[in-house]
């Protein structure tokens, strides 16, 4: 019989062993802190396989889990002495989610499970505290019915406001015992108006209600977009977790928090966290209230009034911070915790490795490393490349003028400007539509996931510095300011005002995340500075990636940052960029109009200058570099007018009449260009617009190598090549044209002709290719393109729900699809290698700069790959790891 529950805690583990994708992350380290003798409150965990069977069987449970279940409990009660819905003892129960991989807040917890109308009395006597037991089951109430009976939640915080305003209360906790009552008695009403039936009261039906509330969550539309977002598989399945409950909320000895073993925004090895006293949990996360620091010496640096924990409750602090050095120590990683103190008892309630910011991430591998906790290698393996990217683009300048509405929390660094919006969907929406926004909410919930991933910044008016905004926020790489409590914002007015000042849907404003400070309008940025930390993980990461990382370029700005950012050459340089350049459109057109050969090379012989100061420009930053350059690639008729405004312009110009020029742009017209006229097939017809480009390309190169003694590696590259002939008969020209210019020149200048394989013929047949090709590089934009028989500029509509559906794993115009177009790859660098040994093979697509496709590239030992400017350093980073993950 399959096993699912494992149990923990009072010298009991049922062999989890750790194991994250049996127990889920919270499920593992719960049985790993018990089994190092930290004070954990026992539980048991529903193991990830599990949650298939939910679905699978309808979300019936087994019997045989049923007893397994029962069992756990049985374990929780022989070490709390209590039990499970008994009237004078009872025993409560946590009921949370704990996935493989952590995703903070986007699935369901309910906490207090237990409670009912007879045991809640029984809590009160045997605790000593009836306002605590009252609270408590206030809050099971509230959260039962939002998260297991799906009912309004807002019903039931209306009716906790209009409760303290009747009494004239600020705060939850002037709330006595008498008040808390009542306000039961109107939570379970509402229920029943809303549900049709009383709130539940047996405590076994409860249990297996939040059960299946956890295991159902898996399946929500937050918990789906955040997979998606962070390419976490569907199929995983979550774990849940059932444990006894400790409650922070009996009184000032009781009080919960979050913290992290090393600030998780700068990386500084310095405790970081919240807590608040006479609280639960969730008061925490969710940001229901303003948190107190958990160091004096953070409190005093941010100025606040409110004693830290090491100042109110000293000898409980110094057992956490012990905790922290053990946790730390065991895990090897900057640890999240959660933690509760009840009547001055410290319990462990979760650890996880913590989500951190870029650069947090770096400073903590190498200090890590250079402390000997961890290897270099090990140091390299924990940065997340992709994460690069935050450290990688302009932030604010310090010197530039800031009109500061206001200040809050800096809960994830970075800055951004956009226009403010009040609501997900509208974020979304006008994110698509190309603006930049700053998301604004009162706070941010799970619901709010897809809004935060379109924005470029989060405002929200409360929640601390582990606010479910603030978390999420840093794990994207959002700027985020949070419990910027000066902040009134009206959501349905689409208004925020800060005293006297108002800013409305649309206007401009810019937040700093790692100062906390709002502003409006926008405000100027500066380039980053990546030295210090990025440099030496940079200097660790080259010395152990074999892949060469080249950039997708062809302006000197874009090869001067590339080279910046440490790319070893062009591996796509895409010269019909140039010839779209307002002063050269004319010429291109001209050729294009020409109705013989010799017209043509008339309107060529205007272009070669042009290109050739393009080719000088980019050789001069690329000097001794390889330079990979795509010869003309689009069909012609993206050259031509479209408007008639245009048509008459131009048909001047080229001394035509305008029928004319319509008559000629309707011959170029195609009904499929992308599969047309273009390409190889230009030069095959048109040859001479080839020759004009190679000779550019040498003569730009003979002038780079007089000027600075250091000649560029062309490697000149023929597109859309499907067979060996027609590779055959364009090297031929550029074999032509580089003699020419070399015997003009008295010079010569090493070179090579190859292909990029963009379609599938290409690929199967690139044992012929390579008898001609002394390179293959692959254009994967293409080749996923012409495999998979899907638009690139059309594909959007649709791959998303392709991807919810699990046809493909991810977008494969993002991340290679390794088992069909990965195919085609392996096979043409098997058979090209196999005609010719040494040939060199790339990858210049958009995946180049991708780190999964790159871990592919890796493993299918081609020599480089090439990526856009500011993801050369993301692919020097992703290129170490694959090495690291493969060694030869």
């Amino acid at each position: 019989m399959t096993q699912y529950v494992y149990r923990f805690g009072g010298s009991v583990s049922d062999g989890g062993k750790g194991d994250k994708n049996l127990l889920g992350g919270k499920g593992a380290n719960l049985d790993g802190m018990a089994s190092i003798g930290l004070p954990v409150p026992p539980g048991f965990t529903i193991s990830t396989p599990m949650c298939a069977v939910y679905y699978d069987q309808g979300g019936i449970f087994p019997e045989s889990v049923k007893a397994e279940v029962a069992n756990g409990i049985a374990h929780i009660e022989g070490i709390t002495g209590k039990k499970f819905g008994d009237a004078g003892d009872p025993l409560l129960v946590s009921v949370r989610s704990g996935a493989r991989a952590s995703m903070p807040g986007m699935m369901d917890t309910v906490l207090n499970l237990g409670l009912n109308d007879t045991t809640v009395v029984g809590l009160a006597a045997i605790s000593g505290d009836e306002r605590f037991a009252w609270d408590s089951y206030r809050r099971f109430i509230q959260m039962y019915s939002d998260v297991v009976l799906e009912l309004d939640h807002g019903r039931f915080e209306e009716a906790l406001e209009i409760a303290k305003e009747d009494r004239g209360y600020n705060l939850d906790t002037e709330l006595t015992a008498r008040d808390w009552q009542a306000l039961v008695a109107e939570y379970k009403a509402i229920v029943e108006e809303l549900w049709g039936k009383p709130f539940p009261q047996d405590v076994h039906d409860q249990l297996w209600g939040a059960i299946g509330a956890v295991f159902g969550s898996w399946q929500s539309e937050r918990a789906k977009v955040y997979r998606r977002l962070n390419d976490i598989p569907g199929d995983w399945g979550t774990a849940v977790n059932v444990q006894a409950m400790v409650f922070g909320n009996m009184g000032d000895t009781s009080a919960t928090g979050v913290a992290f073993t090393r600030d998780p925004s700068t990386g500084e090895n310095a405790y970081y966290g919240e807590f608040l006293i006479n609280a639960q949990g969730e008061d925490v996360v969710a940001g229901i209230r303003t948190p107190q620091y958990l160091t004096r010496a953070a409190r005093e640096k941010a100025g606040a009034k409110p004693a830290s924990m090491e100042e109110a409750m000293p000898e409980v602090y110094a057992q956490l911070a012990a905790v922290f050095e053990t946790l730390e120590k065991h895990y090897r990683d900057m640890q999240d915790i959660e933690f509760t103190v009840e009547r001055g008892k410290l319990w462990m309630l979760q650890t996880r490795s913590g989500k951190r910011t870029a650069k947090a991430a770096l400073k903590i591998a190498i200090d890590m490393a250079n402390e000997g906790l961890i290897t270099q290698e090990e140091a390299i393996l924990r940065v997340d490349p992709a994460a690069l990217d935050q450290l990688l683009h302009p932030t604010l300048d310090p010197n530039a003028v800031r009109d500061v509405l206001t200040k809050g929390l800096p809960a994830s660094p970075g800055a951004a400007s956009g226009i403010a919006v009040f609501d997900s969907d509208t974020a979304e929406k006008r994110a698509n539509a190309g603006e930049s926004v700053i998301l604004i909410r009162v706070e941010t919930s799970p619901e709010d996931i897809h809004g935060m991933h379109a924005a470029k910044g989060i405002l929200t008016a409360r929640g601390g510095m582990t606010s479910h905004a603030a978390v999420v926020a840093r794990g994207m790489g959002r700027p985020c300011v949070s419990g910027a409590g000066s902040l009134a914002i009206n959501a349905r007015e689409k208004l925020l005002r800060v005293g006297s000042r108002e800013v409305r849907e649309g206007d401009l404003v810019t937040i700093d995340g790692s100062t906390g400070e709002v502003m409006l309008g926008a405000v100027p940025t500066v380039q980053p500075e990546l030295a210090g930390d990025f440099g030496t993980l940079m200097v660790w990461a080259d010395a152990k990636r074999r892949l060469k990382v080249r950039t997708n370029a062809e302006t000197p700005l874009d090869c001067r940052t590339a080279r910046d950012f440490g790319a070893e050459g062009i591996g796509l340089c895409r010269t019909e960029h140039m010839f779209f350049e307002p002063s050269r459109v004319t010429a291109v057109r001209e050729m294009i109009l020409a109705s013989d050969e010799a017209g043509r090379r008339v309107a060529l012989e205007k272009l070669l200058p042009e290109q050739r100061s393009d080719f000088v420009e980019i050789f001069e930053v690329m000097a001794g570099l390889p330079c990979t350059i795509r010869l003309l690639d689009p069909p012609l008729h993206e050259f031509l007018p479209h408007e008639e405004a245009e048509f008459a312009e131009v048909a001047a110009a080229a001394g035509l009449d305008v029928e004319t020029l319509k008559r000629r742009a309707a011959e170029l017209h195609e009904f499929n260009p992308m599969l047309g006229h273009r390409g190889c097939r230009l030069g095959v017809t048109y040859p001479e617009i080839y020759e004009m480009q190679a000779r550019a390309i040498f003569e730009a190169a003979c002038i780079v190598a007089e000027n600075s003694g250091e000649a560029p590696i062309p490697e000149i590259m023929i597109p859309l090549v499907a067979t060996a002939k027609e590779l055959s008969l364009m090297k031929a020209v550029v074999d032509r044209a580089a003699k020419d210019v070399f015997e003009e020149q008295d010079r010569t200048i090493q070179y090579l002709v190859g292909t990029m394989i963009e379609l599938p013929r290409a690929a199967l047949r690139a044992g012929e290719i390579a008898e001609v090709g002394a390179f293959f590089s692959f254009g994967t934009n293409d080749l996923t393109q012409t495999t998979l028989g899907v638009s690139r500029d059309d594909a959007a509509k649709f791959l998303t729900t392709y991807v919810e559906k699990g046809i493909y794993a991810k977008d494969p115009f993002v991340s290679l699809d390794v088992e069909g177009v990965g195919e085609l790859i392996a096979i043409a660098a098997e058979r090209g290698r196999a005609t010719r040994p040494d040939i060199k093979l790339g990858i210049c697509g958009e995946h180049g700069g991708d780190p999964a496709s790159i871990a592919f590239c890796e493993e299918t030992r081609l020599d480089y790959v090439s990526a856009s400017p500011y993801r050369v350093p993301i692919a020097r980073l992703a290129a170490a790891q694959a090495a690291l993950r493969n060694p030869a």
